[in-house]
């Protein structure tokens, strides 16, 4: 009787098993086929303006509804321009808090500033937005714009890039408030992989005599790089998408320019304005295939930073 009963035991167990592992399974196939879909929906979308553009689409800079002329340089320089100049300057601000919070914060600080920027990756991007168009763009166009344009733009190689009417909205205010947005999630990972560094690794070094920027440069950073350039590129994949807070203060003008201090658009903010008052099927199909660009974009970044990490992983293999 005990036999039967552990029989049925265990083959209870067994169709449990093969019940989750195939719902585990489904799950995992399930994301792949709503990649795939998402794909095909957006080539199928976008089929149309692909055929009437072809390679032209990505080179050209005009962008008239009426003429039914449509190109995507402008969007997608205005996307990669905001995405450098956020982690241009996100990087080292992230970087820094990090380092305080994990080396030079006292104790009783660490957990307020801690649960502060984990705060600021909640806010909503439209808040950063309002925030942006109504106190930044303000005093950027008063104060910091006037200074631009005396001090950097007089230089011989950095002119073309800022010299600029002082309209405060801008491609450069757009990376700022973006770098703002994307300085607590990098932050919050840096903070996260430096705190794993074994305290025995750190106090070796200081009693060697090193200094604290020594230690995190030849310690901590070869320790966590991994973890570091996977929170950098978090931070990219959320500057390249991010769309109200960028409407807000790029300006939205479909003009090409070398300067940073004049207007701009990208690809998720021109979605965000124009496609509720798309008028055509072309219209429409050179829309979506501004979405599939940013997908491709997106999807490319992500991919050669999966590359890095096996990289990185393999040397670390290597070097032991």
């Amino acid at each position: 009787m005990s036999t039967l009963l552990r029989d049925n035991q265990l083959k209870r167990q067994n169709l449990l098993d093969i019940l989750f592992r195939n719902v585990t399974r489904l799950c995992a196939f399930a994301v792949l086929a709503l990649l795939v879909g998402i794909i095909i929906s957006l080539v199928m979308s976008s089929s149309l303006a692909i055929n009437e553009f072809g390679f032209g689409f990505l080179t050209s800079s005009d962008w008239n509804p009426v003429t039914e002329k449509f190109g995507a340089l402008v969007p997608i320089v205005g996307t990669l321009a905001t995405s450098i100049i956020a982690l241009l300057i996100a990087i080292p601000v992230s970087f820094g808090i990090a380092i305080f919070l994990t080396e030079l914060s006292p104790q009783w600080m660490r957990r307020p500033l801690g649960i502060a920027i984990e705060l600021l990756a909640g806010i909503p991007s439209i808040i950063y937005g309002m925030w942006g168009l109504f106190v930044f763009v303000p005093i950027f166009a008063d104060h910091i714009e006037p200074w631009i344009n005396d001090n950097l733009g007089q230089l011989p190689l950095l002119s073309p890039l800022f010299l600029g009417p002082n309209l405060g909205i801008s491609v450069l205010a757009a990376g700022i408030i973006l770098a703002i947005m994307v300085i607590p999630f990098i932050a919050s990972v840096m903070r996260d992989v430096f705190d794993v560094v074994p305290s025995l690794l750190k106090e070796s070094a200081y009693g060697l005599g090193a200094t604290t920027w020594e230690v995190m440069y030849q310690v901590v950073l070869p320790y966590t790089k991994i973890g570091v350039v996977g929170g950098i590129m978090l931070g990219l994949g959320r500057a390249l998408g991010e769309t109200m807070a960028i409407t807000f203060v790029i300006g939205n003008a479909h003009q090409l320019s070398a300067s940073l201090l004049k207007p701009g658009n990208s690809i998720s903010s021109a979605l965000a304005n124009e496609f509720t008052e798309a008028v055509g099927d072309l219209y429409t199909s050179a829309l979506v295939e501004l979405g599939l660009i940013l997908f491709f974009i997106t999807f490319v970044v992500l991919s050669l930073a999966r590359l890095m990490l096996y990289k990185l992983a393999q040397r670390e293999g290597r070097g032991a």
